[in-house]
């Protein structure tokens, strides 16, 4: 092994230990010692961030310097079927899509945890609230630079289950918790369709290296390798789950239930990089999505159709952190729409451009409304509305349509709720009793037999 190469080792395995140490921390420290001071926490995470920070710059500066622009590192192979031809190699890369996701995480997770450590003092969940964020930049980090499908999809799960926990934060509360379960729920099927997508890909390939996958092609410049078909087939399944992580039509409705975690939290998933790793997925894969004009159309069509979604409810809402969410909803719509069209870079540039300036406004909310009430009391009135911008010429039924579907947040909750949630409930509650009722039968039938033995033992003797 070379020096060069001996150095992106060193580098790279000191970006994706540092978020590892800082959850074991976290974690293990309340159980082996006394719970670590606020002081302690902020400056473990703060010192976890910049040590992961530092190693990719200094790997992105190397890669410019050399014109390297592939760097694999693997960190072994954990598991192997070889009669199913199943590899798990714990495989990551740093290349043109990997570095920037990277260092835009880095930098709003550093951001954001500053900001964690005044706006969340004394609180009595201070110290779970940074084990879940740890959790969340661990996931971020392996999600960024996955080399397989299947470290691609550990990271995606621990960014979900860290999701989840941070909006039931305030769980001595009912709502909190309630859509709490409503967002793990969404993510769930938005799961299902990963994992089948990964074993479809195995099923296809033989392998889930993105190397491989993509006929060894460095982003974004691969071709898949796969027909077009089964594009089709493997690209729909990823579409599904790109939509449940990042809140596209028709799965828009966990996102205002959202925001009952703290502000940070809203921040750091809902504006910045959550809300983003359905496109980033779309992204690592677009290959695939170029192999097939019909799954271009899905994309750019459920790009428009939740962008034009995001852009009607977020004028309607009457909460801030929910405005902004749905603001985020149409930006990550027209980011879609840019990579159905193979706009790889521009979408790139669109996410850590939007991610920064969501974080920003997100951040700043509570004390923007602040600066308004205090500003309204000193003018003694309410500060001058303008119409929006062509509502003259829009017929009035339609404005009252609008508004009534932007306030009523698209009925996605009421269409998922009737036609997929209620039938879920309803199949599996019938196979319930359908399995209480077969279990009562047979155990009628046992005690039935019990009851014929003790009461007639010479029979049963004279059988013998």
């Amino acid at each position: 092994m070379s020096a060069l190469e001996t150095t992106f080792q060193v580098l790279g395995t000191a970006v994706i230990v540092s978020p590892l140490l800082l959850l074991a921390i976290l974690g293990l420290a309340p159980l082996v010692s006394r719970p670590l001071s606020e002081g302690a926490i902020s400056r473990l995470t703060q010192a976890a961030v910049l040590f992961a920070l530092l190693p990719a710059i200094g790997i992105l500066l190397i890669m410019l310097a050399t014109g390297i622009r592939y760097v694999p590192i693997e960190l072994g192979n954990w598991v192997t079927i070889e009669e199913q031809q199943f590899h798990f190699h714990l495989k990551f890369v740093f290349d043109r899509l990997s570095i920037p996701f990277l260092i835009l995480s880095c930098v709003l997770c550093g951001v954001v945890g500053a900001f964690t450590r005044r706006y969340l003092h004394r609180e009595e969940g201070y110290a779970r609230f940074f084990l879940f964020y740890a959790l969340f930049f661990c996931g971020m980090v392996l999600s960024s630079l996955a080399s397989t499908i299947e470290t691609l999809f550990v990271g995606w799960e621990m960014v979900g289950l860290s999701s989840a926990l941070l909006v039931a934060y305030f769980h001595e509360r009912t709502n909190p918790v309630r859509n709490g379960q409503r967002v793990w729920s969404i993510y769930r099927l938005s799961d299902a369709a990963f994992l089948i997508a990964a074993i479809t890909m195995h099923h296809l390939t033989g392998k889930g290296d993105f190397g491989g996958l993509l006929s060894s092609g460095i982003w974004p410049e691969g071709t898949a390798a796969m027909t077009s078909g089964q594009a089709l087939l493997v690209g729909t399944l990823l579409l599904i789950a790109a939509a449940g992580k990042s809140a596209l039509f028709p799965f828009s409705g966990w996102l205002p239930r959202a925001m009952e975690g703290p502000t940070p939290s809203s921040a750091i998933f809902y504006g910045a990089l959550s809300v983003h790793l359905g496109a980033f997925l779309l992204l690592r894969l677009s290959p695939i999505l170029e192999a097939s004009l019909l799954l271009q159309c899905m994309v750019i069509g459920l790009g428009v159709v939740s962008a034009v979604c995001g852009a009607v409810m977020s004028r309607v809402q009457n909460d801030i952190k929910v405005s902004l969410a749905y603001a985020s909803l149409t930006q990550v719509g027209m980011i879609v729409v840019e990579i159905g069209f193979g706009l790889e870079y521009l979408a790139l540039i669109h996410i850590m451009g939007h991610a920064s300036l969501r974080t920003m406004q997100l951040l700043r909310a509570p004390t923007l409304l602040r600066d308004y009430n205090e500003l309204e009391n000193k003018l003694g009135s309410r500060l001058p509305h303008d119409a929006l911008l062509g509502s003259r010429w829009v017929p009035l039924w339609v404005q009252r349509w609008g508004y009534r579907f932007g306030f009523d947040r698209g009925f996605m909750d009421v269409v998922l709720d009737k036609w997929i949630v209620g039938p879920f409930v309803r199949l599996f509650r019938f196979f319930d009793s359908l399995e209480r009722r077969t279990t009562d039968l047979l155990s009628t039938e046992a005690s039935r037999e019990s009851d014929d033995a003790m009461l007639h033992p010479e029979d049963m003797n004279t059988a013998a």
